[in-house]
């Protein structure tokens, strides 16, 4: 039998869409170890915000990883899997959102980078 190990998100700057995604979530961006950085390093990368791969956990502990996975080709078609959140619409534009189509019960939205999601009203 199969389980859910991780949701991943292809993009083109995978440091500020983690970031982005970590807060809508309510998760946060994986501390990177000593190990990790040596890793980065023996790839060439300097910095922790230039990694071409990052992880956002949730902060209990339940929910799946999502990973930021950069990738050259440019998004051409609308996804056809997205994630789904329950999210004040407005606040979700004031940090970089777009909305696309408005529903009677959800609102269609992009990320950042243009990543189809829904958004549902809380309660």
């Amino acid at each position: 039998m199969s389980h859910l190990l991780a949701v991943c998100i292809d993009c083109d700057d995978a440091w500020p869409l983690a970031h982005w995604w970590a807060e809508t979530l309510g998760a946060r961006v994986r501390d990177y170890t000593e190990e990790d950085l040596a890793k980065l390093r023996a790839l060439g990368v300097d910095r922790i915000e230039d990694d071409p791969y990052v992880a956002v956990d949730p902060i209990d502990g339940d929910g799946p990883v999502f990973w930021f996975c950069e990738v050259p080709e440019a998004k051409r078609v609308k996804n056809r899997v997205h994630v789904d959140v329950v999210g004040d619409v407005d606040e979700l534009v004031a940090r970089g959102a777009a909305v696309l189509d408005r529903r009677p019960d959800w609102t269609v939205m992009a990320d950042p980078e243009g990543n189809e999601f829904c958004s549902f009203p809380a309660g």
